[in-house]
């Protein structure tokens, strides 16, 4: 081994990293990335989960309860309720993810130490569940008898026993993990092989020559794009089929809405996938880079959706990254319509942003195709 010509394979290689920027990208981006995204945007500590509150009592020592529950932070109001049963329509529909009941005998409960508030949870997210299950630890406190009509003096409040307050868990009682993961995951894999497919489809034209031949023909570049994609969303509803045909078989995940609108989220997030691979396909210069591309796509889309971590423990600002995201919108929309028996229809903001993410990914992907070599 002659140390002049190792050094010059040496110095070869680190002149190529040099110049291909997507290489150097993964280099320097993918251990920013994933401290960023590790160290400031995934918080397993939840904070300001989306409720509501049924007040039926409407008295000082409900109010009280009230502003001890917000005063934890756990949860925050974003939906008016008046009754349970709005509580739980609410909850189906992915509006809240925490309902609190509080009956119009409130006071009188207390006073026996029967079951004085009910807190109802969304159980398709069992981390959820952990953290509202904080709001059941909370002291109960009852203001004194001789004056049970005025606000509490907390020298002369009476704690009560913790059973006062119950967590109820819709969906998924039991917190069976496979319930809440396999409905995640059609997404996870549908935006893993989509992709990938067709990250690869344009530039493994040029790669096997076969542009040369697609110059010649008189297919426009929104056929040819379009061409591309049909395929592989039969694939992906395959794919699709697969998931649900082994959850429901292995695991007995419920599909508690319509067959129907299952398929319509997975076709939506198929489509949409599609696109995005398209887009990334017309900018590699080759498949390697497009494999590159990808996995920048696919890191933060598995991290920040909601389907390992939190969404609602993120900052703001990851969760602002968050919708732009498809598989964000899907997760909402499966396990809606799977595990809470929504109608697809019900999350018509899930459907608009799918929309309109497909519209823009398709429109640049065809706007920046060229039927050229150079």
């Amino acid at each position: 081994m002659k140390f002049r010509r190792l050094y010059a394979v040496l110095i070869k290689e680190f002149r190529q990293m040099r110049r291909d920027r997507m290489t150097l990208a993964m280099i320097i981006g993918i251990p920013i990335m994933q401290l960023i995204l590790f160290g400031y945007a995934i918080n397993l500590n939840l904070r300001h989960l989306p409720a509501a509150i049924a007040d039926e009592a409407g008295t000082s020592a409900s109010r009280q309860l009230i502003m001890d529950m917000l005063a934890t932070g756990v949860i925050e109001p974003v939906a008016d309720a008046r009754t349970p049963e709005q509580l739980m329509e609410l909850l189906r529909r992915g509006e809240i993810s925490v309902g609190v009941a509080i009956p119009y005998d409130y006071e009188r409960r207390l006073a026996t130490g029967d079951e004085a508030v009910q807190i109802m949870v969304d159980g398709s997210d069992t981390v959820v569940q952990s953290a509202a299950a904080q709001l059941a630890q909370m002291p109960v406190v009852a203001p004194p008898p001789e004056n049970n009509t005025s606000l509490p003096d907390r020298q002369d409040s009476i704690p009560l026993p913790r059973r006062s307050i119950s967590i109820v868990s819709f969906y998924n009682p039991q917190r069976v993990s496979a319930i809440n993961i396999v409905p995640g995951l059609i997404g996870i894999i549908l935006t893993m092989t989509m992709v990938m497919f067709t990250a690869v489809a344009i530039v493994r034209e040029r790669e096997r020559g076969n542009m040369e031949l697609l110059i010649a023909t008189p297919v426009s570049s929104a056929e040819l794009m379009v061409g591309k994609v049909l395929p592989y969303g039969l694939v992906g509803l395959v794919q699709t089929s697969l998931i649900l045909l082994l959850g429901t078989w292995l695991f007995s995940v419920p599909i508690r809405g319509s067959l129907v609108d299952v398929y319509i989220a997975a076709l939506l997030l198929i489509v949409a996938n599609l696109a995005m691979g398209l887009l990334i396909s017309t900018r590699a210069q080759s498949q390697f880079q497009a494999m590159q591309m990808t996995f920048f796509v696919f890191l933060p889309s598995i991290l920040l959706s909601g389907f390992m971590f939190p969404f609602d423990g993120m900052p703001k600002a990851a969760q602002w990254l968050a919708e732009i995201l498809p598989l964000t919108h899907f997760l909402r929309l499966i396990r809606g319509v799977m595990l809470r028996g929504a109608g697809i229809f019900e999350l018509w903001l899930e459907l608009v942003a799918l929309l309109v993410f497909i519209v823009v990914m398709m429109t640049l992907a065809i706007l920046r195709f060229r039927k050229r070599l150079d």
